[in-house]
């Protein structure tokens, strides 16, 4: 196991949520929805998403 290239996967994934998220919430903005969110739903969410990341940037074997 890799674990410079695990670390930087996990890296990656964790700085592409936020961007992910904030770019979904900014097209429902623009269709005209509002959302509020807490602290504690961003931080789930924004954890999920990068689960999600780097289950699709993990090589398959």
């Amino acid at each position: 196991m890799d674990y410079k290239k695990s670390i930087i996967v996990l890296v990656v994934s964790l700085l592409l949520s936020p961007v992910i998220v904030y770019i979904v919430l900014m097209l429902a903005k623009m269709a005209g929805s509002t959302y509020e969110m807490t602290h504690g739903e961003t931080f789930i969410i924004w954890l999920l998403m990068a689960i999600v990341i780097n289950l699709s940037i993990t090589e398959k074997s």
